[in-house]
């Protein structure tokens, strides 16, 4: 059963605990590196990253030395780190890797240990593969059983809302608010044709890093760059999604703000939306920590206006969004005029779906 990226962070760290090898396994580009980053900071250890695919057996056990009559092998840089400091040691594409490298990293899991060198004893293993449910899309070396056996493994099927919460801090406001409001347009999902580009989570972050540098999502450039914008998106993202993603940034002035709601009151801008986006205006919301704080009065009244517009499902999230921010907007938005009455009416299965 796969976990998304929250999980993950609640239960790897209970394992990391006991210093048992975690084995994430996915599709490409969901962010497998990157939550395996995010695990170490949380941790307060760097990380030492190796492709296992690009090793040969010498660069994981080292090279010979003669003593005497006696041969030992001298680790490799990164390993005596491993051995020397807490670090967490991080082994992707492990299944991709030659015979050799992985029957290596099976002591390295089994024992903490490589030709009689041991790991520092808060020193964590993880790694990272696209096999398992998904392996017969890659080009992978499936693992038998035992060697399975040696790690602890999850397999990771992150939600969108997992992409939004990192995207939040880390891509162009417009890239978000395409996602947000375009979810299919993340990732493909499906079988792949071959030679053909699908979106990934990690190619939207690279394509907004290309048009953030060329400063093509500010307001004064979008317009003369849509044609760039295009062909960009077109390299990054596939056919599909960059049709849609440059008739978005065309438009992106005429999009509905959680400001325009709940600033400024203008609720009739909502009055043609439907259920997905209202969805997103919601995620909108969160996104922004709109209710952390307690809102003015005036703000309040216009969140209530537009709360009992909502179809039942959005009512009920817009709720749930509030109820995680400040109580004290909950409770005066519940106070204003119609709100009570409506809730009852959710309640009772007598509002509009």
């Amino acid at each position: 059963m796969a976990v998304d990226f929250k999980t993950f962070g609640a239960v790897a760290p209970l394992v990391a605990r006991v210093k048992k090898p975690i084995l994430l396994r996915g599709r490409h580009g969901v962010g497998k590196s990157c939550v395996v980053y995010q695990t170490a900071a949380t941790m307060g250890l760097p990380v030492v990253e190796r492709r296992a695919s690009q090793m040969t057996e010498g660069d994981l056990v080292g090279l010979p030395v003669i003593e005497g009559n006696v041969t030992t092998f001298n680790p490799p840089d990164w390993f005596k780190h491993a051995c020397d400091e807490p670090v967490l040691l991080f082994l992707d594409e492990v299944d991709r890797a030659t015979s050799e490298v992985r029957q290596g990293i099976f002591e390295l899991t089994d024992s903490r240990k490589l030709n009689g060198h041991v790991l520092h004893p808060e020193t964590l293993v993880f790694a990272a593969v696209n096999g398992g449910e998904h392996g017969e899309q890659y080009q992978v070396g499936e693992m038998d059983p035992a060697e399975l056996d040696r790690w602890t493994v999850f397999d990771v099927e992150p939600t969108v809302e997992d992409w939004l919460g990192w995207a939040k801090e880390n891509v162009n406001e417009i890239v978000w608010d395409f996602i947000n409001q375009n979810h299919n347009h993340l990732e493909h999902k499906g079988d792949f044709e071959p030679n053909k580009v699908y979106p990934s989570r990690r190619s939207w972050d690279r394509l907004n890093e290309c048009v953030e540098a060329a400063g093509l999502m500010m307001d004064e450039n979008r317009k003369q760059g849509l044609g760039t914008i295009y062909e960009l998106a077109c390299a990054f993202v596939g056919f599909e999604a960059a049709v849609a993603f440059r008739d978005f940034a065309e438009r992106y002035e005429k999009q509905v703000t959680w400001q325009d709601v709940i600033v400024e009151g203008n609720i009739d801008k909502t009055e043609e939306f439907g259920i997905n986006d209202h969805s997103a205006m919601v995620e909108k919301m969160e996104a922004a920590e709109v209710f952390n704080a307690e809102l003015p009065a005036e703000q309040i009244g216009n969140v209530a206006k537009y709360f009992v517009t909502l179809p039942s499902e959005v009512a009920m999230k817009l709720w749930t969004v509030m109820g995680n921010g400040d109580l004290q907007n909950t409770i005066n938005v519940h106070q204003t005029e119609g709100v009570s009455g409506y809730i009852v009416e959710l309640l009772t299965g007598n509002a509009a779906g």
